[in-house]
């Protein structure tokens, strides 16, 4: 395994971790596989590592939708997918002329906005019902939130805590959550996959290393449907939050 980016016995153990967590963010606390993206990037060349991530984000979004696939809100996913595609282009863009350290601070300084948005909007109002986002200023809040999650998720695989925080101030339970998130991500990550080949993300070297991390996603996404339904609501939203700080912090301390 050491010929694989030259990573040692301990990096690939820390990688394997971090692949178990992607299996478990997928099943349970989405969001929190930004810890998995700080362990990829530390240990991987930055830009490298959204190429070896990327695929095994993809195990995880396909293992959270044989999970939850009945309770996704399709209306919600259909106002996302324009704006998200106009981000994941501008992303493209950002990532063929940016160096590593404009990527990490842009996207720390992104998530931490969000988490701030949402908490602020949490205490000022109850969450508004997902059908209002049919609204004009729901339909803003869907383009807005969009683009961001395309940019984010196309630049460093960030786009699970944008995702979390607009899925949370729509007011979507612990189920539609999950479900609604994980076809998008399944529909996204897949989509991204020829424009990270494109950039020479991802090679034949990346995929060797995704084989071997791949086995670690299925017992994290296992122990996150165990662990579902054993956390209530509001920790669930707090986890949620949590997790989007802590990943946006470490991009933006590395």
């Amino acid at each position: 395994m050491h010929d694989i980016f030259g990573i040692t016995p301990w990096e690939f153990t820390a990688l394997a971790a971090a692949a178990l967590l992607v299996g478990f963010s997928k099943t349970a606390v989405s969001g929190a596989n930004t810890v998995s993206l700080a362990i990829f990037a530390a240990i991987l060349p930055a830009r490298a590592s959204t190429g070896v991530l990327l695929p095994i984000l993809i195990c995880g979004d396909v293992l959270a939708v044989l999970t939850y696939r009945r309770h996704a809100h399709w209306p919600t996913l259909w106002r996302l997918f324009p704006a998200v595609a106009g981000g994941v282009v501008l992303g493209t863009v950002f990532l063929a002329f940016a160096d590593d350290g404009a990527v990490r601070t842009s996207i720390g300084a992104i998530l931490l906005l969000m988490a701030a948005v949402t908490i602020w909007r949490r205490k000022k109002a109850q969450a508004p019902e997902v059908e209002d986002e049919a609204t004009r200023a729901g339909r803003l809040k869907a383009r807005s939130y969009g683009v961001l999650g395309g940019f984010t998720t196309m630049v460093a695989n960030a786009g699970g805590p944008v995702m979390s925080m607009y899925l949370l101030s729509a007011g979507f339970r612990k189920l539609g959550f999950l479900g609604t998130s994980a076809w998008f991500f399944l529909i996204v990550n897949s989509a991204k996959v020829p424009f990270s080949v494109g950039l020479g993300l991802i090679d034949g070297r990346s995929l060797l290393l995704d084989a071997a991390l791949a086995a670690f996603v299925v017992p994290g996404a296992l122990l996150g449907k165990w662990a579902v339904n054993r956390i209530n609501q509001r920790l669930f939203e707090q986890l949620v939050i949590a997790a989007t700080v802590v990943g946006g912090l470490q991009l933006l301390l590395r």
